[in-house]
């Protein structure tokens, strides 16, 4: 029978050792995200898998906060990130800067996250939208492609903290 390890038994980086350590060439920009546990769930999920970046924008709440610290545990301050007023203005700049910009949302021609094909040689922003309306239209229109989920029950939207976690991994997997 497998013996849960010990917090001291799990080798995990520092502070200091992470921000050293090689990151996943993806940028994660939150789109006015409303809920600050869904902001620090990304935070979370960035550390556990090195995301090289978080772009928090518009009314995306900022660390520090008691709130986001509640769900990030202290990993908003081992991942780098910045504030942006404007999100389409932000994902302008790291289209500019050669990322692969990549919201995520269920728009016409979108392509299923199952059907990505990402190259190690690329760095890309995906964008991950407000609980209620989602990925602004204007940035849809200056993407490189949109990727939704599959689903198959009732609901058409998963919890953007939820989302995250699942592309982060998948581009983890693509890219690692």
């Amino acid at each position: 029978m497998p013996r849960k390890l010990l917090t001291e038994e799990i080798l995990r980086l520092s502070s200091d050792e992470f921000k050293r350590a090689d990151k996943l060439p993806l940028v994660v920009v939150l789109d006015n995200v409303r809920s600050l546990h869904n902001v620090g769930s990304v935070f979370r999920t960035a550390d556990a898998y090195r995301v090289q970046h978080i772009v928090l924008c518009g009314i995306t709440a900022t660390p520090p906060s008691a709130e986001i610290h509640k769900s990030a545990l202290g990993a908003e301050n081992s991942v780098d990130w910045s504030y942006a007023e404007s999100s389409v203005e932000a994902c302008r700049q790291l289209k500019e800067q050669g990322y692969v910009l990549l919201p995520i949302e269920l728009a016409e021609g979108s392509t299923s996250l199952t059907d990505v094909s990402l190259d190690k040689n690329k760095r890309y922003a995906v964008v991950l939208g407000n609980e209620v309306s989602g990925v602004n239209q204007e940035i849809i229109d200056m993407g490189d492609g949109c990727i939704e989920l599959p689903q198959f029950g009732t609901k058409h939207s998963l919890n953007v903290s939820v989302t995250a976690g699942i592309v982060i991994w998948e581009f983890w997997r693509g890219l690692h």
